[in-house]
């Protein structure tokens, strides 16, 4: 049910972290022609791997159509409920509910979401369906919901520790495609009332060539309060260098909501750049007014986009020889969780990764939980 007449900060919700305990988690299967190569054949793999994991801990949600219901069932575990709603494309991070709690009820909240930029430079034409999968997914498992629109915003652009900070990029949410209407400290104001959001960290960047306008939970995330992974290159012709260098030195600089520096922890990206092959690239089909991908492009390729779940971590591989670094270094900031490799270049195809694709919902009374 919508709630009408009042906000998360009114009505005493906020944000938790990620890193706190899950009722489950909501995916879309992957279909789009100009994402997905190849009929999402090997993407669907990769998405049924990452459900198909979290689904032996948690409760997990796959959002099919009828032209997609078939295949997803066959790949993934009775476990993983099925909910028919229909999407643009598969990025429930950015389109889900972004979930607030009191500390007993969950509540969504559903954002405006416009592709990344509406016709500024938004990634595809028509996103009418995407913009609805909030509120219906809410109506479907349970939820009550708030409606923030028309501010625009997607999940992959806010990282929160729980405890009143939440970290953005100037990059997004000052980008003109999104609330260009809005200055910074309206925008703050919004993240306060839909988030309970006490203070804001403004990193300058992202990952280079993100083409979200460089979401945060590509470049940088809370593994508990006050304590961060941070994207990072030493190469220093790398364009990655000076980007994780001005977000260092903001984060070196701030202090949380509760008045805590940050403790900061370089997360390597892949040594070589990842890049879209020509093989690859014949896969895809491109609807006019879509962004189209070319052969050689560098693609924002990041450890940082990994799912933390109730009992695991997923982290995504690329085949390249930092891989086994950012393992070790997460299971060394997650002893209690298992870290789980999972091979993601074909969700990278798509243009973003593991988190992107998931989108967690806190522990507490509401929707299906109570029955």
């Amino acid at each position: 049910m919508r709630i009408e007449g009042s906000s998360p900060r009114q009505d005493g919700f906020w944000m938790p972290g990620e890193f706190e305990e899950q009722e489950g988690c909501m995916m879309i299967w992957p279909r789009r022609p100009g994402s997905w190569p190849f009929g999402a054949k090997e993407a669907g793999k990769a998405f049924a791997r990452i459900a198909n994991t979290l689904a032996e801990t948690e409760r997990v949600y796959m959002l099919v159509e009828a032209e997609t219901e078939a295949a997803a069932r066959s790949l993934l575990s009775e476990r993983v409920k099925l909910f028919r709603i229909e999407t643009d494309d598969a990025w429930a991070r950015d389109v889900g509910p972004t979930f607030v709690t009191n500390g007993k009820e969950v509540r969504g909240v559903s954002w405006s979401f416009n592709a990344w930029g509406g016709s500024f430079d938004g990634l595809y034409p028509d996103w009418e369906k995407d913009d609805r999968v909030a509120g219906e997914f809410c109506e479907q498992a349970g939820y009550h919901w708030y409606e923030a629109a028309p501010f625009v915003l997607e999940g992959g652009s806010v990282h929160s520790d729980g405890e009143g900070t939440v970290i953005v990029t100037e990059a997004c949410l000052l980008s003109r495609g999104r609330n260009p209407g809005l200055s910074r400290e309206e925008i703050e104001g919004r993240l306060r009332d839909y988030l309970g959001a006490e203070k804001i960290i403004w990193l300058p960047h992202g990952i280079w060539q993100d083409e979200t306008n460089e979401h945060v939970d590509n470049v940088c995330a809370f593994v508990r309060p006050a304590e961060v992974v941070l994207a990072w290159t030493e190469d220093r012709e790398d364009p990655q260098y000076d980007y994780s260098k001005a977000d260092l030195e903001v984060l070196e600089q701030e202090r949380d909501a509760r008045g805590r520096a940050f403790q900061v922890h370089k997360l390597l990206i892949p040594k070589k750049p990842v890049c879209i092959r020509e093989e690859e690239l014949a896969g895809f089909i491109f609807e006019e007014g879509e962004e189209k991908r070319e052969a050689g492009e560098r693609l924002a390729a990041s450890y940082v986009n990994f799912y933390i779940g109730n009992e695991v971590v997923l982290l995504p591989q690329f085949g390249d020889e930092h891989d086994d670094k950012a393992r070790q270094l997460l299971a060394a900031l997650f002893p209690e969780r298992r870290v789980v490799p999972m091979a993601a270049r074909e969700i990278l195809l798509g243009g973003g990764n593991i988190h992107c694709i998931t989108q967690q919902i806190p522990a507490g009374r509401g929707g299906p939980a109570e029955g």
